[in-house]
Order: structure tokens, then C-alpha cells, then sequence
């Protein structure tokens, strides 16, 4: 595992433009970089990110299997009691999950270790499956990166076998807040390999979604929505004012209500009780369990729900090594122990790694100066050689 500099495109951003890759500036500061990229071996990939992310899955589901059925598990999930049922029944029907993102420590040597899982509303998807193989393929045309270069990226076209699977031919809506150009930019994506799966779609602002007094979710033009894609957190969701209709109707919600469960950063000591010393895993522990002394003086502090890095704070030694600011923690605290992100370049990379349909097959890098990644960490593009 290399961070590699190198001259970036002289057109890229008329070729996202063209794309319709909107959001690749936020707030005046670059998020897509070819600055640079990151280069693995085939080995780290398949052997130290691709099987890893696999296994890391199948333990996320096992856990949901026994969370379901378990009140004490629950309730320190601090899922709401009235849905515990609708959770389970979600997962013992098999609702079918389109996709999620397992988020990894890695240096190139060693095991990868989980810091946590997106599991339920996953962005940087299009700058993953879509402009970085378009970065890939001009880069070799114009000798940026070795001839030879290969990228691990097959989620376009998992995506699309995964929607004819998971739509069944089904009228699909896609919804999130549209004044978020990153999650407006996801759902147009979703909504296109949707398409080219043979799915008839319509998109709606979350805020736009109605309620007919017969029990059903309606779009603007008081059709029943069947299947629904949500850029929205469960946790938002169940305590919305609509929140209790959710259990009655009969819409389908991608991802699945069971995705609460492993949307919540409460897996990681849940998982590690349940697979102690595990090669993948960080010692985790709920913030008020006495056990948590095993952490020490280091340890990382993150909120039940949190997005972008909100409320993480890193201590080192008993002091606090970064901290960022935001509205989580309400619900309570884990404590994961510390394992310091490698530095490239002054640069701390994490490696988003990607399932579709429950098979690993994608990978995306986002690099910050500060060691906790947030909404303005730079996406780097990656290849194999």
C-alpha cells in the first residue's frame, strides 16, 4: 500500500460536470483529489480487504440474529421498544439489503480492523463505482498510472443484478432530503442502475411523502409506495411523527428495518463479546461498563449514532488527541480502543469497503490532515498494480 502523487487531469472537472458529479467541491475545499492515489497489491486486496470485509459481514449478521430476540441487547442498542418486533420480523422474512460500506484501519501489513459499519445509508457511492474507473481508464490512456492498472470496482454492475434481485420488477421510489447535493447526487445514481435493471422509478423528497388514512405511504400523486430506496437514517425515521405508521404499512424499505441494528456504533462491543480476540476487531466496550478500564488511558469515544465523524473524540495517554463537535451522544457512548490511522504523506487514510447484495466488491479511500475522518475528508481514487 502506496500513497502515489501524480498530475491529475487538466479536464476532470468538465469530465465530472459531464458527469453530473456536482458535489466534487464542498464548501470551496476540494472532496474528489487525483492529486495523488493509493496503489495495492492484488494480495492486500484480495487476501487483507476483500475476504476480511466478507467475514466482517457474516459476523454483523450473525449478531443481528441474536440481537433480535434479545431485550438486553436492545436496550443497549437504545432501538425503541415499539419496534423491536418490526426489526425482527424484517429479518426473519429475509428482507434483502442492496448495500453498505464497512469502514477499515489499514497500513498494508496486518489484519484490517473495523472502526465501523455504514450499513444503512452509505454515501460516496458514484465517486466509488463511477468516477474513480473513469479516473482509472483516462489515467492509463494518458500513462498517469502503469499500464497494468487494474482497480478493485465491480459495484456498478453488481448494482444493477442486485436491483433486478431486490426490485423484482417492482415500481421503485427513491427518497432523501434534496438539499443535500451529496444525497441527491447518491439517489440519482441508485435511481439510474435502477433503471438500466428494468425498474420503473420515481423520485421524492422525503418531506414530500404522504399518508392515506387506508394504511399506505403515498408519493405526490397519491400512488402507494411499494418499494422505497431511503437516503434516511432509521434512527430519524422511527422517531419522525410518521414514525408509528411504519409498522402497519406495507411498503418495503431498502435498506431493511434489521439495517437499525448494524447502523448503530453499539455493534462494535456487542461484537466483540461475542468474538473475542477476533483478528478484524478492536476491543470495544459501552462507555458505562466497568470493563471498559481494560481500554486504559487510549481509547476512541464515539456516540451510539453518528454521522460524518460527529461527537468522535480521540484520546491518547488520558488526553484528548482530536475531538469533533456535532449533535450525537444523547443515546450514550462506546469506547473502541485506539488504533491510530497510518499517516501517508501527513495524510490519514480510511478504506471504505464495499458490499452489494451482500458480496464484497468495491473500495474507496477518504484521506484527512486530522485523524478523524468527517464530511470534508477528500476522496482519493485507488488502483492495483
Amino acid at each position: 500500500m502506496q500513497r502515489i502523487p501524480c498530475p491529475e487531469r487538466d479536464d476532470w472537472r468538465e469530465t465530472a460536470a459531464a458527469s453530473g458529479f456536482v458535489f466534487h467541491t464542498i464548501g470551496g475545499e476540494r472532496y474528489w483529489d487525483e492529486r495523488a492515489y493509493y496503489a495495492f497489491s492484488l494480495e492486500q486486496i484480495e487476501r487483507d480487504i476483500e475476504t476480511p470485509t466478507g467475514e466482517i459481514d457474516g459476523l454483523c449478521r450473525e449478531l443481528v440474529g441474536r440481537v433480535v430476540d434479545d431485550e438486553r441487547m436492545l436496550k443497549l442498542l437504545q432501538i425503541p421498544e415499539a419496534f423491536w418486533t418490526y426489526i425482527a420480523a424484517s429479518w426473519k422474512r429475509g428482507d434483502r439489503s442492496l448495500y453498505g460500506r464497512i469502514d477499515l484501519r489499514y497500513d498494508g501489513s496486518g489484519p484490517a480492523k473495523l472502526l465501523e459499519y455504514n450499513a444503512d445509508t452509505p454515501t460516496s457511492l458514484f465517486e466509488a463505482a463511477v468516477f474513480q474507473w473513469r479516473w482509472l481508464e483516462q489515467a492509463i490512456e494518458r500513462r498517469i498510472v502503469p499500464k497494468r492498472a487494474d482497480q478493485y470496482n465491480s459495484l456498478h454492475e453488481r448494482l444493477i443484478a442486485a436491483w433486478k434481485a431486490v426490485g423484482a420488477g417492482r415500481p421503485l421510489h427513491l427518497t432523501c432530503m434534496m438539499d443535500s447535493e451529496e444525497d441527491a447526487g447518491t439517489i440519482a445514481y441508485l435511481e439510474d442502475v435502477a433503471r438500466q435493471a428494468g425498474l420503473t422509478t420515481t423520485q421524492i423528497a422525503v418531506d414530500q411523502i404522504g399518508w392515506r388514512d387506508s394504511g399506505e405511504f403515498v408519493d405526490l400523486a397519491d400512488k402507494p409506495i411499494e418499494l422505497a430506496f431511503k437516503l434516511y437514517p432509521w434512527e430519524w425515521m422511527v422517531r419522525e411523527q410518521f414514525g408509528a405508521n411504519l409498522k402497519s404499512a406495507s411498503t418495503r424499505w431498502i435498506e431493511p428495518p434489521w439495517k437499525m441494528i448494524l447502523s448503530n456504533k453499539g455493534i462494535l462491543p456487542l461484537l466483540w463479546q461475542m468474538f473475542p480476540r477476533h483478528p478484524n476487531l478492536l476491543p470495544a466496550w459501552f462507555d458505562d461498563d466497568p470493563a471498559a478500564i481494560a481500554l486504559g488511558s487510549s481509547y476512541v469515544r464515539k456516540p451510539l449514532y453518528s454521522r460524518e465523524g460527529a461527537n468522535v473524540t480521540i484520546v491518547s495517554g488520558g488526553e484528548t488527541l482530536d475531538a469533533q463537535d456535532g449533535p450525537y451522544g444523547a443515546e450514550g457512548h462506546i469506547r473502541q480502543a485506539l488504533a491510530p490511522l497510518p499517516a501517508f504523506a501527513e495524510q490519514y487514510p480510511v478504506l471504505g469497503s464495499w458490499l452489494v447484495d451482500g458480496v464484497p466488491c468495491g473500495l474507496s479511500v477518504r484521506e484527512d490532515e486530522n485523524p478523524i475522518t468527517g464530511n470534508t475528508s477528500r476522496f482519493i481514487p485507488h488502483a492495483i498494480v
